[in-house]
């Protein structure tokens, strides 16, 4: 069992940067592919980034690719995301979540945290 609680969304204009993080619980965790998500009001939820257990594997969405970065900690087990350049089209609530096995982009991850709002104002 692992459990996935984000933090680190909030409200800043475009241009800004946040960090995200997610923390897991679980001694296993370092074993674990995550990923990130994010669905913004009336949309469906999109891939925005995964990275595998040991960050030998790192895969963005076309929408953020060199403007996020993924990255994980496993003696903290936190995997961050960090989101520069923000723009009003970012505004979402951002999900982390893990799976076993290779990072995919699709929903098929096994643990969800509760998500984390990102607000970006004109």
């Amino acid at each position: 069992q692992v459990q996935l609680v984000e933090s680190g969304g909030g409200l800043v204009q475009a241009g800004a940067s946040l960090r995200l993080s997610c923390a897991a619980s679980g001694r296993t965790f370092n074993s674990y592919t995550v990923g990130w998500f994010r669905q913004a009001p009336g949309k469906e939820r999109e891939f925005v980034a995964a990275i595998s257990w040991n960050g030998g594997a790192i895969y963005y969405a076309d929408s953020v690719q060199g403007q996020f970065t993924i990255s994980r900690d496993n003696a903290k087990n936190t995997v961050y995301l960090l989101m520069n350049s923000l723009k009003p089209e970012d505004t979402a609530v951002y999900y982390c979540a893990a799976r076993r096995g290779n990072p995919s982009t699709l929903g098929d991850y096994d643990y969800w945290g509760q998500g984390t709002q990102v607000t970006v104002s004109s």
